[in-house]
């Protein structure tokens, strides 16, 4: 990948929603001149919302700015996500209605593996997204495609310290549960209904000793396939919706 994936995105889908939920995001818009389907024109209507003007432009020219990648016809140039300060997660759950159900990543690595576990709490409906400043993916190009616009919608927060951050919300009455693979007590025997932060580690080391440490409760994913573990954002999908299904 060349230094532009750090700022362009491209898919329908991805940039329809940055233009709709954080257009303040889009800096720049390009739309192939030899499409005009409702999609695309629909793009075009988000952008001049966004007082953007699309550029129309040969599609060797979108092949280039994606490095080669899916474009679908359409991509944007996007400025830095807004990374909230961890003080002001605590003025979230001060102002919440529902009851908290918020995701920490604890390190990381990969960045597809990154968006895709905020593509996962979008669709939950996750409050808050914590990630530690150490060790941690950067929130690029390439994990908001992976997100497909959920970057824009999820509050992200980073932390200094993670094992600091559960013991605070502890504090607050929330129950703090790890997911690991050798622990022998399921997800499914566990109750999930009400305050809730669900701590999902790295891809190969998981969940970091201190990190372990600062859970109420450790839980695996019964698996009674011979695999020994899921990918982090498959994973991270399972442990949310069993929370939703029980609070349902």
């Amino acid at each position: 990948m060349s230094s532009k994936d750090d700022d362009i995105i491209y898919g329908l889908h991805a940039v329809q929603a940055a233009l709709e939920h954080n257009p303040d995001t889009v800096d720049s818009v390009w739309i192939d001149d030899q499409r005009s389907d409702k999609r695309l024109q629909a793009i075009k209507t988000a952008a001049k919302s966004a007082r953007l003007r699309a550029q129309i432009t040969p599609k060797a020219k979108l092949d280039k700015l994606c490095n080669g990648g899916r474009h679908q016809g359409v991509a944007a140039r996007l400025l830095p996500i807004k990374i909230r300060r961890e003080n002001e997660l605590f003025d979230l759950l001060d102002q919440l209605d529902a009851t908290p159900l918020l995701l920490a990543l604890d390190g990381i690595q990969d960045p597809h593996n990154y968006g895709a576990c905020l593509r996962s709490a979008a669709a939950a409906g996750v409050h808050a997204v914590i990630v530690p400043e150490d060790k941690s993916a950067p929130l690029t190009a390439s994990a908001r495609r992976a997100a497909a616009g959920a970057a824009e919608t999820v509050p992200i927060f980073r932390v200094k310290n993670l094992s600091r951050m559960l013991k605070q919300l502890q504090d607050r009455n929330l129950w703090v549960v790890g997911a690991v693979g050798e622990q022998s007590q399921s997800l499914y025997e566990l109750d999930l209904s009400g305050p809730i932060v669900i701590v999902m580690g790295a891809e190969e080391q998981g969940l970091r000793r201190l990190t372990r440490e600062h859970c109420d409760y450790l839980a695996r994913i019964p698996m009674p396939g011979n695999m020994e573990s899921l990918n982090v954002s498959v994973a991270t999908g399972i442990f949310l919706f069993e929370v939703l299904r029980q609070r349902s």
